[in-house]
């Protein structure tokens, strides 16, 4: 019994290793900009789709929503905005609205904060 228990214990080990250390798959983000059913996509999936990417750390998830801060739909960029903002990259989001002043910028601004202090 006791070598049974010592075999399980052993087969546990080796298998919570092997879950440590196997290697990841790193998910590739295709820009917006380089998407090409981006246009074919409703207001609901592009929403959709920045929050998803807004839950990714990496170079190339913060480049995706700076680029959807562009979006002509202002629900999709209020919602690249928040994702930038919740997920401490508020750096992008700051410079992107420094270097794009106006009053679409400062409607994301005032929505921003007012979401952060809820």
């Amino acid at each position: 019994m006791f070598l049974i228990l010592l075999a399980i214990l052993v087969i546990g080990i080796a298998i919570g290793a092997y879950a440590l250390l196997a290697p990841r798959k790193v998910a590739a983000i295709v820009p917006p900009s380089a998407a090409p059913s981006a246009a074919a996509m409703s207001e609901a999936q592009r929403v959709d789709a920045v929050f998803a990417t807004g839950a990714l750390e990496s170079d190339e998830s913060t480049a995706y929503l700076v680029a959807a801060l562009d979006d002509p739909s202002e629900a999709v960029a209020l919602a690249a905005a928040h994702a930038l903002a919740g997920s401490g990259r508020s750096a992008a989001l700051q410079a992107y609205l420094r270097n794009d002043p106006g009053a679409r910028s400062d409607r994301l601004r005032d929505t921003v904060d007012a979401l952060q202090q809820l």
